[in-house]
């Protein structure tokens, strides 16, 4: 099957390409719509009510970081109707051709736009979905010449989206940091200027969900992130290495918190890094916008208290560009180990098969 640039294409075909397909242990284990009421949901009404429900907001927020590392939010004060217009911009962008979407083509190292995957060069399978890329702060690092003119309005939209994204994020970390009895800015300070970016992700029907993922097992480098899910469902958690998987229940209008491996290191591993992925189906479409909250790459990478008793999770402090650098590759080691695996046990195979074909040839000669 010739390769295709998006995934229109695909859709409609009977047999997945080979090129989305996983091996058998990274596959999905629970259907994208067995929803598990699992995962806190926690209201913020009051949480700036200092005399009133704040500190009651705080531990359960606090308790949902330590057990999970991922907990809904509702009552979180992001406009509603922002959220509506986000939501519906996006899926008119990806109803568009191929053509138009492809302007906006992030390969090659360009900073936003549109690409299919986002599998990192060198890994051999891809993710089943389309995405669009905004990076949005620092304000004065805007490429707009990367932002989508189609549909109409969407620029004006993000740029709300994102602020208001942005100002919630603040107040979640926030509470990380009052939970370490630091000062409450003291997450925010350590990101030095925190970076942004907005990843709208479209997850279209699949012919076999069964054998792919529309993105593979992670979990998030940056500090923290908020994910706006529609109410088709497909993003899963584990908190033990993957042997169970829960699929979380979509709520209208409510943001999906992961903690990132930079909120993990800072809090000295007391706050879970939220272990996940996203799995697809045969019936709907998916859309989910996810804001990545991340630390300037500059930014030192290390706890910024560690507890009487425990020892820091990190050898040595680092920034976040090494950070990041090392995960990407480590990453990408694991993943050429298991294909250099599964060829040695290919060719064990073979070498078998040649031995046991000779050893019928003596007997039946």
């Amino acid at each position: 099957m010739a390769p295709v640039r998006t995934l229109v294409g695909l859709v409609e075909e009977k047999i997945l390409e080979s090129s989305f397909i996983r091996d058998e242990d990274e596959r999905p284990k629970v259907a994208y719509n067995d929803f598990s009421n699992e995962i806190p949901i926690i209201s913020l009404a009051g949480i700036d009510d200092v005399d009133g429900r704040r500190p009651e907001i705080c531990k359960k927020i606090v308790d949902a970081f330590e057990n999970w590392g991922i907990f809904q939010v509702v009552d979180h004060g992001v406009d509603i109707k922002l959220i509506s217009e986000m939501t519906r911009l996006a899926k008119e962008f990806f109803a568009l051709s191929s053509e138009e979407k492809l302007r906006f083509d992030m390969s090659g190292g360009k900073k936003g736009g549109f690409i299919v995957s986002s599998h990192l060069q060198g890994e051999a399978v891809r993710n089943w979905r389309e995405i669009m890329t905004y990076f949005s702060y620092p304000i004065k690092q805007r490429d707009y010449s990367r932002w989508p003119n189609k549909p109409i309005g969407w620029r004006n939209v993000t740029e709300q989206y994102s602020e208001e994204l942005m100002s919630l994020s603040c107040k979640l970390l926030q509470v990380l940091s009052e939970a370490m009895g630091l000062d409450k800015e003291a997450v925010t300070k350590a990101c030095i200027e925190m970076d942004q970016k907005v990843v709208v992700n479209y997850y279209p029907k699949c012919p076999q969900p069964d054998l792919t993922l529309g993105l593979k097992r992670h979990t998030d480098p940056g500090t923290i992130t908020l994910l706006l899910q529609d109410n088709v469902g497909g993003l899963q958690a584990t908190r033990d290495n993957g042997n169970t998987w829960i699929t979380v229940q979509p709520l209208e209008g409510a943001f999906v918190v992961n903690l990132g491996d930079h909120g993990h290191y800072l809090s000295n591993g007391r706050f879970k890094n939220a272990d996940h992925q996203a799995v697809v189906n045969s019936n709907s479409s998916r859309l989910s916008i996810a804001t990545f909250q991340n630390p300037a790459p500059e930014a030192t990478v290390y706890p910024l208290k560690v507890r009487e008793g425990e020892k820091p999770v990190l050898d040595e402090p680092m920034t976040f560009a090494e950070m990041y650098r090392k995960k990407m590759n480590r990453d990408l080691e694991m993943g050429m180990m298991k294909k250099l695996a599964k060829e040695i046990q290919f060719q064990e195979l073979k070498k078998n098969a040649k031995v046991e074909a000779k050893r019928l040839d003596q007997i039946l000669a």
